[in-house]
C-alpha cells in the first residue's frame, strides 16, 4: 500500500529517475540524427523555456516529456531514418546493459535508483515500439519505423 513513508521515493522516481530515461531516449533519436547527417532540435519538458543553449531547450516542467525534432538527413533513406527511430530504443536498451554491467562488475550497486531505472527504461522500450499513430501528426517510434521501411517516407517526428 502506498502510504507518507512513499512519497520520498515516489518524488525521486518521477522527478529524478523517468526525466533521465527520458532524456537517455531522446539522447540516442539525436545521436542517431547526428550520425546520419541530420540538424536536430532536443527539447526537455514542456511549459516555458529556462534554458536554452545552442539547439538544446530545457522547459519549466522538465520531468513531463522530452523530445527532438530533426531536419533532413545526409544519408536521406528508408534504413537511416528507420535507425533515427530505433536509435531512441537502441540507447535505452544500452543503458539498461550498462547498468546491469555496472553493477554486475561491482562498481555500481543494486540501489532503488538502478531498479527504477531498468523499470522505467523498459517501460519506455516497450511502449515506443508499439506500432501507434496518436494523431495525424505523431506516432510511436515503432509506427514510425514501420512507415519509414514500408512506405519509404516519414509521416511523422520521433515522440
Amino acid at each position: 500500500m502506498f502510504g507518507i513513508s512513499d512519497i520520498p521515493k515516489f518524488l525521486f522516481s518521477f522527478l529524478l529517475v523517468l526525466p533521465l530515461v527520458s532524456i537517455i531516449h531522446q539522447l540516442g533519436h539525436s545521436i542517431m540524427v547526428i550520425f546520419f547527417g541530420g540538424k536536430v532540435d532536443f527539447t526537455i519538458g514542456k511549459g516555458r523555456t529556462i534554458l536554452k543553449w545552442r539547439k538544446i531547450k530545457i522547459k519549466s516542467v522538465y520531468f513531463l516529456d522530452s523530445f527532438c525534432v530533426y531536419e533532413k538527413l545526409k544519408y536521406d533513406n528508408r534504413i537511416t531514418h528507420a535507425f533515427v527511430y530505433a536509435g531512441g530504443t537502441i540507447a535505452n536498451v544500452t543503458s539498461i546493459f550498462i547498468i546491469n554491467g555496472l553493477i554486475i562488475a561491482d562498481v555500481f550497486s543494486t540501489t532503488l535508483f538502478a531498479y527504477q531505472f531498468v523499470y522505467f527504461s523498459v517501460y519506455y522500450i516497450i511502449f515506443s515500439l508499439l506500432p501507434i499513430r496518436y494523431s495525424e501528426t505523431t506516432s510511436s517510434d515503432g509506427r514510425a519505423i514501420y512507415d519509414a521501411l514500408r512506405y519509404g517516407h516519414i509521416t511523422c517526428n520521433p515522440d
